[in-house]
């Protein structure tokens, strides 16, 4: 089916987000908007558009008359990546933490049990896509634009690397536990908790990462 104009912005970011989480597309190789048009067929502009987005959210490094590169990131870039996150979603959700529902936080548990599920099975994507829901949900209420996309542009990088290296750094139960321990602060109403608790949940998920990345390398 052809896909639609006003997506192809999206779709181009989805495609090599895909090759990447697939390793269709390694660390340090180019990526060439002729390829891409031609594989996606569709002109170049959207082409242009998906990989400056991109070179944004740290998924590729653009080098000035060469061109765009699959990032290879360094220790001290994830780490300094995951520390950036915590910061930035455990204002989010401080700021906001007065406005969840009894509602919001029951579907928030529900992600919670459905991430255990989707760990035990096996199903990587599936757990991803939650993940990434959850913590939407939780700096939803946030009123801080800014911040907000600081926080999102963030988003990719690090799912990437956690869909890499999941199953070694936590187990289901352990996935489960960590989302509920965030519900559990957010039902207290305990702003300054939270927060620190959300930097934590990042920072910890940041140091693991490393360890699989530098033992990858081995």
């Amino acid at each position: 089916m052809p896909i639609e104009r006003s997506t192809y912005k999206d779709h181009v970011i989805k495609y090599l987000y895909d090759g990447m989480r697939e390793n269709r597309y390694r660390a340090g190789e180019k990526i060439l908007e002729s390829h891409l048009a031609k594989e996606l067929g569709i002109s170049r502009a959207p082409i242009r558009e998906a990989l400056a987005d991109m070179v944004s959210s740290g998924l590729l490094v653009y080098r000035p008359q060469v061109g765009n590169f699959v990032a290879s990131l360094s220790s001290k870039e994830i780490i300094d990546s995951y520390v950036a996150r915590g910061v930035l979603e455990g204002f989010s959700v401080a700021q906001g933490i007065n406005d969840f529902t009894e509602k919001d936080l029951s579907r928030l548990e529900d992600m919670a049990h459905k991430m255990e599920i989707y760990a035990r099975e096996g199903k990587r994507k599936a757990l991803i896509d939650i993940g990434q829901l959850f913590h939407e949900e939780l700096f939803s209420h946030c009123t801080n634009a800014q911040v907000v996309l600081f926080t999102k542009q963030l988003s990719l990088k690090l799912h990437m690397l956690f869909y890499k290296h999941w199953s070694r750094v936590y187990s289901p139960d352990e996935i489960r536990d960590r989302h509920l321990d965030i519900i559990d602060t957010l039902r207290k109403k305990d702003a300054v908790k939270v927060e620190m608790l959300i930097r934590e949940h990042y920072i910890e998920t940041g140091q693991k990462i490393i360890e699989q990345e530098n033992q990858t390398k081995q």
